[in-house]
């Protein structure tokens, strides 16, 4: 049997792939997913629930708005973080994330 060879198109959507799973590997990213399926957050709010320093908590929400994952919007002089449309939030624990021509289901097991 000869392996076919991979479509351009997919082999695009590996990358894109690739990179969701790289973001999700950390974490504090990962937790911050989470706490924004719960509703929008401001940098203030999820440094006091991370326990984290301002700076790294910044630095990940960056990263998090960079590839596309998250959306933020001002209000006054704060920045309210939140999912965009590219995540979804299917329940406690339970977020469903689509890159290029996959969908990427992060949920528990069930018990």
């Amino acid at each position: 049997m000869v392996a076919q060879p991979v479509p351009a198109a997919a082999v695009s959507g590996y990358v894109d792939l690739t990179d969701l799973f790289g973001l999700l590997s950390d974490k504090t990213r990962l937790s911050i997913l989470l706490l924004l399926s719960k509703g929008e957050r401001n940098v203030s709010g999820l440094c006091e629930e991370l326990q984290l320093p301002q700076p790294t908590v910044s630095h990940h929400l960056g990263l998090l708005r960079i590839h596309n994952l998250i959306d933020n919007r001002r209000s006054g002089k704060q920045v309210y973080y939140g999912l965009n449309g590219r995540i979804q939030h299917e329940g406690p624990l339970n977020l469903s994330i689509q890159a290029e021509n996959f969908r990427v289901t992060l949920a528990p097991l069930a018990e």
